[in-house]
């Protein structure tokens, strides 16, 4: 068994270039997935891993994943996995992928969820793996949004952007008129209760930044906007809890009718 023992291997760089830089991914359009789980969720998505890479220590236990991958795997001294790792703890499994290379058209959207300056990539990655949960298989994020395929977005997505299709840096005014359906968004407070609001047909939910919500210029697009009633002492809920519920609630709905 061959393995790469040095941090200064030129593919060692690039999938360190590629985990740590957006413009990396972008232009090669390829990114680095890590982690027993997301590597399982990609190759039960029907995903073409490119490489597949692991860990010297670790590299016996994942022989079974190895093979539903179809590659030889690339076997990393466990220093230098460490160096292309983005957790703390790594697990020893990593993969490159190819980003996906056709753009959504969300006129075909059944539904769908726009994201405006939500930064946290925790946030991000939350939302997407409510949204895919519940069926909402489109998403469009607007400039300013955390970068959709960095590796905190990937961790918290657990594995919902290979169900989605995601537009990024996306014009969201164009994207929501594209889109074509109705638009909802959250208010604090004085929107209709979500409970009481209509979530009939095509419905794009719309979603803002961490504190100052949704911008006034795209909330006077929305055609609906939709209040959490909260009884207790908290002024305003996470941008991520708050998609969790309206998604729920739109799932409920659409189950019943």
């Amino acid at each position: 068994m061959t393995v790469l023992s040095s941090r200064d291997n030129p593919r060692v760089r690039r999938w360190q270039a590629l985990v740590r830089d957006a413009r990396e991914r972008r232009k090669e359009k390829r990114v680095l997935i890590e982690g027993e789980h997301l590597v399982e969720a990609f190759v039960d998505a029907g995903g073409k891993i490119e490489a597949l890479i692991l860990s010297k220590s670790r590299a016996a236990g994942f022989n079974l994943l190895a093979k539903r991958c179809g590659k030889t795997p690339i076997v990393l001294a466990d220093k230098v996995f460490r160096a292309i790792a983005d957790t703390d703890a790594p697990a020893g499994i990593a993969a490159e992928i190819s980003l996906p290379s056709a753009e959504p058209d969300l006129k075909t959207a059944a539904n769908c969820v726009f994201l405006e300056g939500v930064q946290d990539a925790g946030n991000v990655g939350a939302i997407l793996r409510s949204a895919a949960a519940f069926g909402i298989l489109h998403a469009a994020l607007g400039q300013g949004c955390a970068d959709a395929w960095s590796p905190k977005v990937l961790r918290a997505g657990m594995g919902a952007h290979f169900a989605m299709a995601i537009l990024e840096n996306a014009d969201l005014a164009a994207a929501m008129e594209s889109f074509g359906g109705k638009v909802a968004c959250t208010v604090t407070r004085g929107g209709t209760p979500l409970a009481d609001a209509d979530l009939s047909g095509r419905i794009g939910w719309l979603f803002g930044a961490e504190g100052q919500g949704v911008s006034a210029a795209l909330a006077a697009r929305a055609q609906l906007k939709a209040t959490v009633p909260m009884p207790g002492a908290a002024e305003s809920l996470n941008v991520a809890a708050a998609a969790a519920i309206c998604f729920y609630e739109f799932s409920r709905r659409a189950a019943r009718a």
